[in-house]
């Protein structure tokens, strides 16, 4: 009989062992590579809830366990047939990465089988091969049809064999293989036999199906993330002024504010300003800083300001006004939140300012040129504990000062003391300012492009001249 030769084209040689050698060195350097890159990348406890780390070391490991896989392949190409493994090798290798070849003679009903195709499929190697009539038996039931056809397509239209199907093997496990085949011909050209590798692939569906669930996690985990950052943002502009910009109060007092997002884009903060005309001709400055981000946190936001707008039109004092926010944040559901908050009130008849604080920075004062930050009286963080008791002070104003209120995120990785110093330093520009829009405008000048890690607001009121 002629030599056999696969259908459409000739047997090819194999590759030279020189060549071989040079891409298993290729290899085990990138792997060695990548391997540094995977031990790098942060996989604690505490990164299992981020998606986008289980991603990340999904595909690392996919991509070490590719490599591994290539460089037991090549090392199997170059050093050829290895010999038959004893029972305690059988029992300790891997199954990873492992291809075996078999071929089927249809002229003799000859099998042949390589002692890696026996370790794969979990056959001991002193059993007869199976036939190709027998092979299905290994296949789970709902892969069946799809083995028969391609051995069908194989033997009588000439196809060649490509495809995967899991195998039960003795001991109960289920394995994934690949095979890969093609009919070999005989010099009359009629098929003479089938010849195929098969290649266990469990491990790699196993690697690319965490890549696939960890992507998709990703992926959801970020529209969940986009949607609570739309909501927040949405619902925040609803609830703060809305006037933007300055706005001119019928008592001689030029009231001008902003909202500074997070650079980061999605920490959507709980922090507020708001200007409110009162009876009597009065007017209510305040501002506040919710310790929460995202949908929440703007929830609570909206239910604070409200709650200041609600109780500060009944003429309450501004000690008792966070009192009350106290026992509101103390008491809601569902669960306790940290704010911290500034509550003023102007009388322009006496030019009087009463206010009182919350865990929150002073109100600075500029006049004839210099600052100075307002002595604070007692308050603490609204939410930290129902005893707490709020004082209230009060300061005299004058035509042409300046008063400014801020959150702690206007600048960014400082304590209260310097963000005060790195403020009152501008006391010359605002000076010459001519309304309070100009100075909330120098102000955002110098801090605004600042990289700060949460959000702010910016409060401005002038007493007209």
């Amino acid at each position: 009989m002629s030599p056999h030769v696969f259908a459409d084209r000739p047997t090819g040689q194999p590759p030279e062992r020189g060549t071989v050698d040079a891409l298993i060195s290729q290899t085990r350097r990138l792997l060695g590579e990548v391997d540094a890159v995977r031990r790098e990348t942060p996989g604690g406890a505490d990164d299992e809830a981020d998606p986008e780390s289980r991603w990340q070391r999904a595909l690392y490991e996919l991509a070490v366990h590719q490599l591994h896989d290539l460089d037991r392949h090549l090392a199997q190409l170059r050093e050829g047939p290895a010999p038959r493994p004893t029972t305690a090798e059988r029992q300790h290798s891997s199954l990873v990465s492992r291809v075996g070849s078999a071929e089927w003679n249809l002229l003799t009903d000859e099998v042949t089988w390589s002692d890696e195709l026996y370790r794969i499929l979990g056959r001991e190697p002193a059993a007869p091969a199976l036939t190709l009539d027998e092979l299905p038996a290994l296949v789970h039931r709902d892969d069946q049809p799809r083995l028969t056809a391609m051995v069908t397509d194989c033997l009588i239209d000439g196809k060649s064999i490509d495809g995967e199907f899991r195998v039960a093997r003795p001991d109960g496990s289920v394995r994934t293989v690949h095979m890969m085949g093609e009919p070999v011909l005989d010099a009359d050209g009629s098929t003479a036999s089938m010849w195929a590798v098969v290649r266990d692939v469990s491990e790699l569906r196993r690697s690319q199906r965490a890549v696939s669930e960890t992507r998709d996690s990703l992926q959801r985990q970020r529209h969940i993330a986009q949607t609570e950052h739309r909501l927040a943002v949405e619902l925040q502009e609803a609830v703060l002024p809305p006037w933007r910009g300055s706005l001119r109060l019928p008592h001689g007092l030029d009231v001008a504010a902003r909202y500074l997002p997070s650079p980061v884009g999605a920490l959507v903060g709980g922090d507020w300003y708001d200007v409110l005309e009162l009876p009597g001709r009065q007017a209510l400055l305040t501002v506040g800083d919710l310790s929460a981000h995202g949908v929440a946190a703007a929830s609570r936001m909206a239910m604070l300001l409200g709650t200041v707008r609600g109780i500060a039109v009944c003429g309450t004092a501004p000690d008792e006004v966070l009192a009350r926010l106290n026992h509101l944040l103390l008491t809601a559901p569902p669960e306790r939140s940290l704010a911290s908050a500034l509550c003023c009130r102007y009388d322009p008849a006496a030019r009087t300012l009463a206010w009182a604080q919350a865990g929150h920075p002073a109100p600075l004062l500029f006049r004839d040129g210099s600052g100075r930050a307002l002595t604070p009286p007692e308050g603490a963080l609204l939410g930290a504990a129902s005893c707490t008791r709020y004082g209230q002070a009060y300061e005299t104003l004058r035509a042409g000062d300046v008063l400014l209120l801020h959150t702690a995120g206007l600048v960014p990785r400082h304590n209260g003391d310097v963000a005060a110093e790195r403020l009152l330093a501008l006391a010359p520009g605002l000076a010459t300012a001519h309304s309070a829009q100009e100075c909330v405008d120098a102000v955002v000048d110098e801090l605004g492009t600042a990289e700060r890690e949460d959000d702010a607001c910016v409060l401005v009121a002038r007493i007209d001249p």
